[in-house]
Parts: C-alpha cells; sequence; structure tokens
C-alpha cells in the first residue's frame, strides 16, 4: 500500500474511534430529538389527553438532551394551551428559540410569548375599569363624609363633659346616637392577661421548609412534582446543579 493509501487508512480509523467516544459534535436534528424514548412517551401522553403525564415526560427527555428544541416546544404548548403556567410557557418558548433561531414559526411565537406576559401582568396587577373606579371613589367619598359626621359628634359630647359639673352624670341627648359609652372613659381598660389556651393558639406555626434533600432514585423532575413546582423553576433555584449528576443526601433549594 502506499504512503497516502496508509496514512488516508490511519485518518479514517481515528475517526471512526472519535465519533464511537462521542468526541465529535453532535447536532442532533429535530427528527433525532422526536426519536428520543421519552419524547414519544410525551407525545402519546398528549394524544391521550394526559397533559401532566406528558409535562413530566418532556421534562425527562430534557434530562436525557438539554439541548432538545422540541421537547421545549411542547412543554411552551403544554403550559400555555392546557397547564396554564403562562410563566413557565415564556421560559420554554424561549428556549426553544434560543436553540432554533430559524424556526419557521418564529413570529408566531414571538406573539405567544408577548400573549403570555400580558396574562402575567394582569394577573398581577389587574386594573379596574373606569364605571368600577367612580364607583370605588364615591363609596370611599361616603365612608369618608360618615366618618366625619360620627367625630363631630364625638367633639360636641367630649366638650359637653368638659362644660357640666363634675358630679351631675353626662346627658345622656348628647351623645352620639347609636354609640356605647364606657362607664369610665378617663380610665383605659387593662389588656386581659392571656390564658395558655389563648397562647397556644396563638403560638407561631414552624416556617415551610425550604429546601429539599434528594433520595435515591430522584430526579429533578421528579422532586419537582412531589414539591409542587415547576422543573424550570427548580433549576433556576439551583443554578449550579447539574440534574444529572445527583446524588443522595445532596441539598437542593425550593423556590
Amino acid at each position: 500500500m502506499s504512503f497516502f493509501g496508509k496514512l488516508g487508512l490511519i485518518t479514517l480509523t481515528a475517526t471512526v474511534m472519535l465519533a464511537g467516544n462521542g468526541c465529535l459534535p453532535s447536532d442532533s436534528s429535530p427528527q433525532d430529538e422526536e426519536k428520543e424514548p421519552h419524547f414519544i412517551l410525551g407525545k402519546s401522553r398528549v394524544n391521550a389527553m394526559d397533559y401532566a403525564g406528558a409535562v413530566e415526560a418532556f421534562n425527562e427527555a430534557l434530562e436525557a438532551n438539554p439541548h432538545s428544541a422540541s421537547a421545549h416546544f411542547q412543554l411552551a404548548c403544554l403550559f400555555d394551551q392546557k397547564e396554564s403556567d403562562p410563566a413557565a410557557a415564556v421560559y420554554h418558548y424561549q428556549e426553544f428559540l434560543r436553540l432554533n433561531s430559524h424556526a419557521d414559526n418564529a413570529e408566531v411565537i414571538r406573539q405567544r410569548i408577548y400573549s403570555c406576559k400580558q396574562q402575567l401582568a394582569a394577573d398581577v396587577l389587574p386594573l379596574p375599569s373606569a364605571p368600577a373606579a367612580q364607583k370605588q371613589l364615591e363609596d370611599l367619598a361616603e365612608k369618608n363624609r360618615q366618618l366625619q359626621d360620627e367625630n363631630e359628634k364625638w367633639r360636641a359630647y367630649y366638650a359637653a363633659q368638659q362644660a357640666a359639673p363634675k358630679n351631675l352624670p353626662a346627658p345622656a341627648n348628647l351623645a352620639p346616637a347609636g354609640s356605647a359609652i364606657p362607664d369610665d372613659i378617663s380610665t383605659p381598660v387593662a389588656n386581659p392577661t392571656p390564658t395558655p389556651a389563648t397562647t397556644a393558639h396563638s403560638a407561631p406555626k414552624p416556617a415551610k421548609a425550604h429546601t429539599h434533600t434528594v433520595a435515591a432514585g430522584e430526579t429533578m423532575a421528579a422532586i419537582a412534582r412531589k414539591t409542587g413546582t415547576s422543573l424550570a423553576a427548580l433549576q433556576a433555584a439551583n443554578p449550579g446543579v447539574t440534574p444529572k449528576k445527583l446524588h443522595v443526601g445532596q441539598m437542593l433549594n425550593l423556590p
């Protein structure tokens, strides 16, 4: 064999070995991502209308391949249309665009992101309509007028008490209508001594734990489901934790 023939054979052998060891870059296509077993399971659960189970399956697909744009897209659609979680939908839509910036439906996805953000803003700060705001102002003005009238009645009552002889009872008609007058307004009422039963009821409740200790066999997705949060929020609360490298006894922060 010639020198160049031997050189080509050596190069080919090295390339095959590198590919077998996973050292070459692997840009998975959408078709490859959709062949992942957890992704296929998620699609079957969507067809069966098991949306919570589909979310779990697609999250596990992301644990297997964190760069799966297809899994992010499926999760975004579920949180947007089925699970009513606009914050999670925005996160997964944005991750899909980051991983697949040249997607044909990129403009439609940006419109969905904008719509989800509007929904979040409406949930956080609902604005009253103009007639409702006017009615609230009128109610507040009426309540303020009633308080001012009550204050004037009390002023007149105390002024009459100061002017009346000390040994004579206060005239009953000077008290504001419907107001209760204590027997001795100059003596403050002492606070009652708290009983053991009262103290027991008023004892502060222990604060809820904000950490979770990893048990055997647990994954990030399972922990998020167990603690009632989303995988995205759990990962955001633990930026230095690698989902695939959890170990028993590891402490995770809860959102």
